[in-house]
């Protein structure tokens, strides 16, 4: 299942992009799922159902947390958490309730995240492509598996439908439900897909897919 894990609504102040267009359009862009990652907010609840949709586009609700030492696409059993903890906060209070946390453009220069968290083990699933990114902050990112045993997903990082889409995520099993997104990231069953219309990557740069214990480096499919 081809899923963006990184798309932003009008909840979100610096997005145009209407629910509405999401599920009209996902389903053409080639998405079998869409995660809705508003930034510190899971207010979409109150406007879609989560799950699979009429014509079986699935939607799973998630949140952009922000924080000073990096900004982290969150996904667990809860539909709010704390603002204002620390990147070490959330993240522990995330991977104890069973969730699962995601770096967001770790490499950003603004709002990257700080490197010890990933060296420590904090987060150890990062984008290594983002949509809206640089190709220097992209080549940034997937340059992390160098020296970790870090893991690579997609996103589009959405905040216009030209955007949907363009970068996405592979996921190897059926994914109905938010519980089935956070096993599948966990297991790692999962490669990184980015469209062709995405000029901000250079295939000949991307790290072979590599296995690390039970965390393994997504595979990079360019289409």
């Amino acid at each position: 299942m081809l899923f963006d894990l990184h798309v932003h609504t009008r909840i979100s102040p610096c997005s145009n992009l209407d629910l509405k267009d999401i599920l009209t359009h996902a389903r053409s862009r080639g998405l079998d799922g869409v995660c809705i990652t508003d930034h510190d907010t899971m207010d979409i609840r109150t406007f879609c159902l989560e799950g699979l949709q009429p014509d079986g586009l699935c939607i799973i609700f998630g949140m952009e947390y922000s924080t000073s030492e990096g900004d982290f696409l969150i996904f667990g059993p809860f539909e709010e958490v704390p603002m204002g903890l620390s990147a070490k906060e959330i993240l522990t209070e995330v991977n104890e309730a069973g969730g699962v946390a995601i770096a967001a453009h770790p490499c950003r220069n603004v709002r990257s995240t700080r490197e010890y968290l990933i060296r420590e083990g904090y987060c150890r699933i990062v984008e290594g492509i983002n949509g809206r990114n640089q190709e220097h902050e992209n080549q940034m990112a997937l340059s992390l598996y160098q020296n970790y045993p870090v893991s690579f997903v997609g996103g589009s990082d959405s905040h216009t439908l030209e955007e949907l889409g363009s970068v996405a995520t592979r996921i190897g099993c059926k994914i109905r439900t938010r519980s089935d997104l956070i096993k599948a990231l966990k297991d790692v069953n999962f490669s990184l897909h980015a469209q062709g219309r995405v000029h901000s990557f250079r295939s000949e740069q991307a790290p072979q897919s590599h296995c690390y214990q039970r965390n393994c480096f997504a595979s990079i499919e360019i289409t």
